[in-house]
């Protein structure tokens, strides 16, 4: 009630940023054929940039055989990250974070972690979620938010003072999985060229009154500290037959001890539910969920496991949840999410032994391939006085 009568209360004008303005790099080479590795770098060290709020510019052409133009090329879903098998960031020289499998990672990522909306926003970027694919035109051209391919962007939201950043793209060695012809004999002579990548980053000038604060904080040679969590990738490229499969995914030291673990099943470009009817994680000696899951497919009984997807963004973000995949969809969807974030943190001197455990109603198809991404907290400290930067888990 006091509030409706200060009149006198002043209203609060932040103007400690005085100009944020986006600025281009482009690679050293301009190459960006199969298997390419392109670095991307912010050589001046005098900057204040926003990496979360960064992003690449990607155009490019698409064509089937000399340079024929074609009405019949459609986009994959996620086509844009399909492009490269992996991307790492450096700060100083030193590696900070790294996605592998992006085109997968960031799939499983964004089907989590998306709401309606966002997903509509993100078709600038080259993913969508319907039933239909992108027509492929002569031209493409998207803008990638680096926040969707890297757990640093997404998480850290800083700026970062005078250090030297590095981006490196390591391009797919095929680009089946970027587009595809509904006519066969034109996948075989399909060709997509990147012309072009940027990256676009946005530099922070401040006022006066806060750059002296940030002078002090650089001289004091204090180190500052980066906190996100890691998206790590691993691929199952072939699942034994049977209906029942052990993976042993990772061997992870405890400074990587997994937080969530994300499972999805494959055949080609397609997900698939390979009639699971239970999974569990091993860490060690402790198994997650703790009851068996009793899925059966046939007669749509799912929803446990559509319970723990749902709640990924309550227990990742600490929202509301509005999950980008519905239960009737769910089947044609089928993510598996399991939340490890609480465990038995005893100081151990052994690493933990990462192991997937499932069983399915049915032989396990030929031609199944699997997909886990582990995320994890990580911890860097960089001092921007001496450029030294080290990683603390």
């Amino acid at each position: 009630m006091s509030e409706i009568i200060n009149i006198l209360e002043r209203p609060l004008v932040d103007e400690s940023i005085t100009k944020k303005e986006y600025h281009s790099y482009v690679p050293y080479l301009k190459s960006f054929g199969n298997n390419d590795e392109i670095r991307i770098s912010i050589q001046n060290q005098d900057l204040y940039v926003l990496p979360s709020e960064s992003f690449l510019y990607i155009d490019g052409t698409v064509s089937v055989g000399a340079g024929k133009p074609t009405t019949n090329v459609k986009f994959n879903l996620n086509c844009m990250a399909h492009f490269f098998d992996e991307i790492r960031y450096e700060l100083n020289g030193i590696e900070i974070d790294r996605t592998r499998q992006v085109g997968v990672a960031t799939t499983l990522k964004n089907f989590v972690s998306l709401n309606t909306n966002e997903s509509d926003m993100l078709e600038n970027a080259g993913w969508w979620f319907d039933e239909s694919h992108l027509q492929a035109k002569d031209y493409f051209n998207y803008c990638i938010p680096l926040k969707m391919l890297l757990g640093f962007a997404e998480d850290y939201k800083k700026i970062i003072l005078n250090s030297k950043h590095e981006l490196i793209l390591l391009r797919s060695k095929s680009d089946a999985n970027v587009a595809y012809s509904s006519v066969d004999a034109e996948n075989k002579a399909l060709e997509l060229k990147i012309l072009n990548i940027v990256w676009k980053v946005p530099h922070i000038q401040v006022a006066d009154t806060t750059k002296l604060q940030l002078f002090k904080t650089i001289k004091s040679s204090q180190p500052l500290t980066l906190s996100f969590r890691n998206w790590d990738c691993h691929f199952n490229p072939a699942l034994t037959n049977g209906t029942s499969h052990f993976w042993s995914v990772k061997m992870a030291p405890q400074n990587e001890r997994p937080r969530f673990i994300i499972l999805a099943f494959f055949k080609g470009n397609e997900f698939t539910h390979c009639n699971l009817t239970d999974i569990k994680v091993h860490l060690n000696s402790e198994s997650f969920p703790y009851d068996d899951l009793n899925l059966e497919f046939k007669h749509e009984r799912y929803a446990l496991l559509y319970e723990m997807y749902a709640k990924f963004q309550e227990s990742y973000y600490m929202r509301d949840p509005q999950p980008l995949i519905g239960r009737n969809y769910f089947k044609s969807y089928p993510i598996i999410v399991i939340d490890v974030t609480h465990q038995n943190e005893q100081v151990k001197a052994g690493p933990i032994d990462v192991r997937l455990q499932f069983k399915t109603s049915e032989n396990m198809p030929a031609g199944i391939t699997a997909y886990c991404m582990l995320i994890y907290d990580r911890l860097i400290q960089y001092t921007p006085l001496t450029g030294e930067v080290t990683k603390v888990m």
